[in-house]
C-alpha cells in the first residue's frame, strides 16, 4: 500500500514538474518578446537618454 502511494506522488510530482516547466518556457518567451521590442524601440527613438547625464 506505502509503495502505490508513493508510485503516485512520484507521477504528481514528475507531472507538476512538467506543468511548472511549461509555464516557465511560456514565460521566457514573453520576456524574451518583450526583451526585443524595447531594444527595438530603443534603437528607434534615439536612445540618447541612457547617455545624457553630464
Amino acid at each position: 500500500m506505502i509503495l502505490w502511494i508513493l508510485f503516485f506522488l512520484l507521477i504528481l510530482m514528475v507531472f507538476g514538474f512538467g506543468f511548472t516547466m511549461q509555464i516557465l518556457w511560456w514565460v521566457a518567451a514573453v520576456l524574451l518578446v518583450v526583451w526585443i521590442v524595447g531594444f527595438a524601440m530603443r534603437g528607434r527613438g534615439g536612445g540618447g537618454r541612457r547617455y545624457s547625464r553630464r
